[in-house]
């Protein structure tokens, strides 16, 4: 095995060929609002047959639910975890939508919620560059398994959100920021 080290646009890479790991940068986040679709769901239902996200992203898309959201500050889509039941394991909230102005009675939509996302600090993982489902379930898995290292620290498990901006307008050829919160 050769040993590869890269580093490119604040993602640090290295290791085996075989094994690639990455480094986030860590940020801190105000709280902010997403207006959206909302499912509850788990990883494991996600990774078999029945799983929703993919249909909530198809209705997302196919409905051009983003035009409909009033208020937002940008056309990125916004994907939020929230809601733990536990950890990884656990239920948890998805919500598929975009920055909102914090308006204290927002007017939403039918079928969407209003949701804030804490501030805090928050781990950037930034994914390669490819196909969006591709790119976006490896970089979750490197996630994962970078927190079973202790030594990178805690998830906290209140909020994380994936933000698909014009680096993913080409879903063939998209780049995406995955912010994890952190304890």
């Amino acid at each position: 095995m050769r040993t590869v080290v890269l580093a490119a646009g604040g993602m640090m890479m290295c290791g085996t060929v075989a094994e690639v790991t990455m480094k986030p940068r860590i940020v801190e986040q105000e709280q902010f609002q997403v207006v959206g679709t909302e499912a509850r769901t788990n990883n494991a239902k996600e990774a078999g047959s029945d799983g929703i996200i993919g249909k909530q992203w198809q209705e997302f898309l196919s409905h051009g639910l983003l035009q409909k959201i009033p208020d937002r500050l940008d056309d990125n889509i916004l994907a939020v975890y929230t809601d733990y039941a536990s950890d990884a394991n656990g239920q948890y909230t998805f919500i598929l939508g975009a920055r909102a102005k914090p308006i204290p009675n927002p007017t939403v939509p039918t079928g969407m919620v209003v949701k804030t996302v804490p501030a805090g600090r928050y781990a950037v993982f930034t994914s390669e560059r490819g196909p969006v489902a591709k790119v976006v379930v490896e970089t979750w898995k490197r996630i994962w398994e970078y927190y079973q290292t202790p030594a990178n620290g805690q998830r906290a498990y209140r909020a994380d959100f994936e933000v698909y901006a014009l680096r993913a307008a080409d879903p063939n050829n998209a780049q995406v920021d995955i912010h994890i919160g952190v304890k």
